[in-house]
């Protein structure tokens, strides 16, 4: 019985030291690291810059990715920026130009919703609100100070957001034009002024009157 017993001890302890040797004391730690290494492939890099060159590719779009219903890439919505604040000269309520700069911003907005950390989106959001600031709707004025405020908070540390949050402390001005009257009418009330960011100013322009035509004289 005694023989048997100790027998039974010595397979056990063996079973336990096969055990021990099997999976090391440390595997929890080496796991977690892994994984952690895993989630974040640019902690094993040596510098801050080398880190910060690893996020900026990871988390840029890819340049053969197109968004919105145009499927306009980053350099087609930059380019659309670009061309239409030259042609908007001083200040536009050109159709053509509002059209195009919208399907511009609709990929935009696109681009931002599936890449909400790319460091590209500084730039174009500032060419954005370049031509949106030509604008002088209410809605494309309303735009240009929300990309400009985005530039300010989100990318403070960026060239452009160091400019959008230089012009903000100085203050930004919305033009927008008043629905045009008929030549001769009694000239209508302002409608009252909306309510405006702190820092924000409002100039309504007031278009020349509408000729009305006059009727056709009977044979």
């Amino acid at each position: 019985m005694k023989s048997s017993s100790i027998l039974g001890a010595l397979a056990a302890g063996a079973a336990v030291a096969v055990l021990a040797t099997a999976i090391p004391a440390n595997a929890d730690s080496k796991t977690v690291s892994t994984t952690a290494t895993s989630k974040d492939p640019c902690s094993a890099k040596k510098t801050h810059w080398a880190r910060l060159q690893c996020e900026n590719y990871n988390n840029s779009a890819p340049g053969d990715e197109y968004f919105g219903r145009l499927k306009l890439s980053y350099l087609g919505i930059n380019n659309t920026f670009r061309d239409e604040a030259i042609r908007a000269g001083q200040n536009t309520v050109s159709s053509t130009v509002i059209n195009k700069v919208g399907f511009a911003d609709e990929a935009l907005r696109d681009w931002a919703k599936r890449y909400p950390r790319d460091p590209d989106l500084a730039r174009s959001y500032y060419l954005a609100t370049l031509v949106l600031s030509k604008i002088y709707t209410q809605q494309a004025q309303n735009e240009a100070y929300d990309y400009m405020h985005v530039l300010a908070t989100k990318f403070a540390s960026t060239y452009f957001g160091k400019i959008e949050k230089t012009n903000l402390h100085r203050g930004f001005t919305m033009h927008w034009y008043a629905d045009a009257s008929p030549c001769g009418a009694s000239p209508q009330p302002d409608p009252p002024a909306p309510a405006l960011p702190r820092g924000v100013k409002l100039q309504v322009l007031v278009p020349a009157c509408i000729a009305t035509p006059a009727p056709a004289s009977s044979p």
